[in-house]
């Protein structure tokens, strides 16, 4: 965030209130926090918190600032999301800088866009920063480009784990496995049998090179490299739980070359 842009924040804070601020904090590492979510870290009256957030960036915040967790975890919810968007319009009538700090990227998965509606529905100011998104940092730390002039020229990004009443029944794999070379999937661990079961009924084979990783960024960075055929077992014996990037596709051969 530049000297300008903290300027203007502060200016606000004078002059008005109820801005709503959807930081990405990135994937775990501090350092890929972008600047101008560091400095509306170092200037928020609130900041409203996931769980993956990691305790460096937490660190971050300014010290006089309210701060509220409102992780969410598998079958763990600390608050539920309606509650979370009423909480930042309340929280927005009160103060001037308001910061929803997400994991990853707010738009990736991370439920930004429904938030950022309902923000606006009900007349707050809001604005986006956008943060890196775990499915390109993670298999970046772990050595595997998701695209390689050898190996793949089409990346897809999808979500392994559907919320229920969505706007269609099912993700569809079949058109996925035949019209991507590499495959990153979010939050897909917990699904991962039945991911499987789909890929290999759209005709992939059991070959087919994949990799877990876990806690992608951070220093207890783990992974899991197996194929179709092998993965679902590997992650039962090593109890390999989320959160984890599952990536499918020739790439992760040079998870041993380049990591």
């Amino acid at each position: 965030m530049s000297q300008t842009e903290i300027k203007n924040a502060e200016e606000e804070r004078k002059t008005s209130l109820g801005k709503v601020y959807l930081v990405g904090a990135g994937p775990g590492d501090p350092g890929l926090l972008t600047l101008k979510g560091k400095g509306l870290l170092e200037c928020a009256d609130v900041v409203v918190y996931d769980a993956l957030v990691s305790p460096q960036i937490l660190a971050m915040i300014n010290p006089q600032a309210e701060k509220i967790d409102a992780g969410k975890r598998m079958g763990r919810h600390s608050l539920l999301q309606e509650k979370t968007t009423q909480l930042l319009i309340d929280k927005a009538q009160t103060h001037a800088i308001v910061v929803r700090l997400k994991g990853g990227d707010p738009f990736v998965f991370g439920r930004g866009g429904e938030e950022m509606q309902d923000l606006v529905q009900a007349g707050v100011s809001v604005e986006v920063v956008p943060g890196v998104t775990s499915g390109i940092a993670a298999p970046a730390y772990a050595g595997i480009p998701l695209t390689h002039r050898d190996y793949s020229s089409s990346v897809t990004f999808v979500t392994g784990h559907e919320a229920a009443g969505k706007y269609r029944p099912k993700v569809n794999w079949d058109a996925i496995a035949h019209g991507s070379e590499t495959i990153v999937i979010y939050m897909g661990v917990h699904n991962l049998p039945h991911i499987v079961a789909e890929l290999y009924q759209a005709g992939l084979k059991d070959e087919t090179p994949v990799a877990l990783i876990r806690w992608g960024t951070r220093p207890d960075q783990e992974e899991l490299v197996g194929t179709l055929a092998t993965i679902v077992e590997q992650v039962e014996v090593a109890q390999f739980g989320s959160p984890a990037i599952v990536v499918i596709g020739n790439v992760v051969q040079l998870h041993g070359v380049l990591h």
